[in-house]
């Protein structure tokens, strides 16, 4: 698709514009697809300063632009050389690679959530299909680039705050699913219905989820009734947005009720839900509501490793395997009096690298230390709810490490 794109001039496009075609980058990967409207985010104004690719034919819009742009210059009294250049700067620019922001992790995540927080709301959201795709390449990019600074952002900036509490959990899970199905070896068509499940799990929920995470009573009985049953209308709204992937919407129909028991036996269907349900649980639990807090990193791993009837779990093993007791972005105290934040997953389940952030004195540290939990002196010996660490958090200095 890349050598089909056209690159806008800068500037042509506009804060809070409702897109009437797909903006893409130079090597056609969709980037806000037709309806969306352009928010104002880092990523948008670098598309606003730099330039975006869209279709040839969706270019009609922007030549208009370009007509009444040279008729300005022309009443202003521009001279024929600018006028000249106006027209010149719209071109067709084959490979040409845009101008690449330096946009922080933060500022790139920052995207995604506003991206997904817009698409899960939506009743009827055009280009859904294109959109989730995008999404989840851009997250699994990311996550194959950086996987712990991945698990890192996102596991702690989740138990740090319940606003676009649907967003923020569809990320955190669509991560959880594609580590656990490495862990468990899926073939990739079931990987890849698991990480399109993951994401539009909620798909038509997500504002009574952001409600009821922001209220800070208890769900009513009638709530309850209606969220028992999202599973399965988001499975037959996802249908309607022209989602083919038996698997995949089989997974969204039975994540709220897979039971627990071995993965073996079930159909693909049916495991790729006990295994979303695992991933949805571990996530509700890392994250926080304003009715209650997040759990510590070591209960929710432990929620998920056994099941319902307390017995080890299948899936809950492999997402505990992929992500540690532990997880990065979690909070722990080491046995030397030490407090921090889980940088990275280590070589065993219980021994991660650990950012500590405050010393043995209680004193916060001026900056980072990476801590080895393997060392005896160094090792976890509690893991910490969020609330527990009264501190602010250089995030942006933590994933550096």
């Amino acid at each position: 698709m890349a050598e089909e794109l056209v690159q806008l001039p800068p500037g042509m496009l506009r804060p809070g514009q409702t897109l009437s075609f797909a903006l893409y980058d130079a090597q056609g990967h969709l980037l806000f697809a037709r309806g969306q409207v352009l928010t104002n985010t880092p990523q948008a104004r670098a598309l606003i300063n730099g330039g975006a690719w869209v279709m040839p034919q969706d270019t009609q819009d922007y030549r208009n632009q370009l007509a009444h742009k040279m008729d300005t210059l022309m009443l202003q009294g521009a001279s024929l050389s600018e006028i000249a250049k106006a027209e010149q700067d719209f071109r067709y620019a084959g490979k040409a690679a845009p101008p690449k922001p330096n946009l922080t992790p933060r500022e790139i995540w920052t995207d995604l959530i506003t991206q997904t927080h817009q698409l899960l709301r939506q009743t009827d959201p055009p280009d859904f299909l294109a959109r989730v795709t995008a999404l989840r390449e851009a997250v699994l990019r990311r996550l194959q680039t950086s996987p712990d600074g991945t698990l890192l952002y996102l596991v702690f900036e989740n138990s740090q705050s319940f606003t676009e509490y649907s967003a923020r959990h569809a990320l955190l899970s669509l991560v959880l699913a594609d580590l656990a199905a490495e862990k468990l070896a899926m073939p990739a068509p079931m990987r890849e219905a698991l990480q399109g499940a993951a994401l539009t799990m909620n798909a038509g929920a997500s504002s009574a989820h952001d409600r009821l995470a922001a209220r800070a009573e208890a769900a009513s009985e009638a709530e309850r009734l209606a969220l028992a049953n999202h599973a399965r209308e988001a499975a037959a709204l996802l249908e309607r947005q022209g989602i083919k992937d038996r698997l995949w919407l089989d997974a969204v129909r039975g994540h709220h009720d897979a039971e627990p028991g071995p993965l073996a036996g079930r159909s693909p269907g049916e495991a790729l839900a006990r295994v979303l349900r695992r991933v949805d649980q571990l996530g509700a639990r890392l994250s926080p509501r304003r009715s209650r807090g997040a759990l510590s990193g070591g209960a929710a791993a432990r929620g998920v490793y056994f099941d319902e009837t307390g017995q080890p779990d299948e899936a809950g093993a492999a997402l505990i395997k992929a992500v540690g007791l532990y997880p990065p972005g979690s909070i722990v105290r080491l046995a030397n009096g030490e407090v921090g934040v889980v940088a990275k997953r280590g070589f065993s389940a219980n021994e991660p690298q650990v950012a500590v952030l405050v010393g043995k004195s209680g004193t916060p540290l001026t900056d980072p230390v990476l801590r080895d939990t393997r060392l005896a002196a160094q090792a976890v010996s509690a893991s910490l709810a969020p609330t527990e660490l009264r501190l602010h958090v250089n995030l942006d200095a933590l994933l550096k490490l």
